[in-house]
């Protein structure tokens, strides 16, 4: 069987974001607030199970798990595949979105509760070699925190070889989503209730043709953005090359200019000869 990438965005949602996994990403949670030794949670209620069916085809749409827990702290869990070079502002501003959701105009701020997201990525983003850090709100001289309710975690899946998880359970979870090998995914299967679910949800998945139709079509906005920002990145390339040889041709007149002018022409005749105003032509002089 072709197992497919539970790093798709829409595979990680049905596994995890599903109202019937909700102890799957319940096990997910805990294993990275345990990992940060952050107090774990007992249950977790999925705020946005469902998936909007034109949100698969377009590339720009969040397929994201907002999830609440028994008492009151909100989180958001998003997997990123491709590297928009602007993770902290994206995370913030999800984070800024649900932590104000929670009040209604009038409503106490001692109403707020802890707010957490979690950004998944599938490449190197934050320095060093840590697969796995945790930011918050600090001092910056005395390291004072400041207030518990803003909390966002970055794991990073290249750098779990570097230096693993410290806690062997999001270990698990990190080889859960990067491994495609058989008796890999074979040994989680049987490690215990959690892990059996995650890996026979994405066996049903990966056999099923609806799953795999939306997978691919996850699969191919991914590349045309790919794709966009490629050829946007060649034709600034293309761009920069073009100002460099009219920046040289430039240069080029005033050498030319230059020697004309020493030879005694006049600035009208060294400008009718080279194509370069009379004022560019005073400027060599100069």
């Amino acid at each position: 069987m072709q197992w497919l990438d539970p790093r798709n965005d829409f595979l990680f949602k049905r596994i995890l974001g599903a109202e019937e996994n909700r102890t799957v990403l319940r096990d997910f949670i805990n294993a990275v607030f345990e990992d940060a030794d952050e107090p774990t949670v007992t249950e977790v209620e999925v705020l946005n199970p469902a998936i909007d069916p034109e949100a698969l085809s377009d590339k720009a749409s969040l397929l994201d798990i907002k999830a609440r827990t028994a008492d009151g702290v909100l989180i958001d869990v998003e997997i990123q595949m491709v590297n928009h070079r602007d993770m902290e502002k994206r995370t913030l501003y999800y984070w800024a979105k649900l932590f104000g959701q929670q009040l209604e105009r009038g409503d106490d701020y001692r109403g707020l509760h802890r707010t957490v997201t979690i950004n998944v990525l599938d490449f190197s983003y934050i320095p060093g070699q840590v697969c796995h850090t945790t930011y918050a709100v600090r001092e910056a001289t005395t390291g004072h925190r400041l207030t518990d309710l803003l909390e966002i975690h970055f794991v990073e899946l290249p750098k779990r070889q570097e230096q693993p998880p410290r806690r062997a359970r999001l270990a698990q979870w990190l080889l859960f989503l990067t491994t495609r090998r058989e008796e890999e995914l074979e040994v989680l299967r049987v490690a215990d209730p959690i892990f059996k679910r995650a890996v026979e949800t994405l066996e049903y998945l990966s056999q099923d043709p609806v799953a795999r139709e939306a997978f691919l079509a996850r699969e191919k906005g991914r590349q045309t953005y790919r794709a966009d920002i490629e050829g946007s990145r060649e034709a600034g390339r293309e761009e920069g090359r073009e100002e460099g040889r009219q920046e040289g041709r430039q240069e080029a007149r005033k050498q030319t200019a230059a020697n004309l002018l020493t030879m005694g022409l006049s600035v009208d005749q060294v400008a009718a000869a080279t194509g370069l105003s009379p004022a560019e032509v005073e400027t060599v002089r100069t």
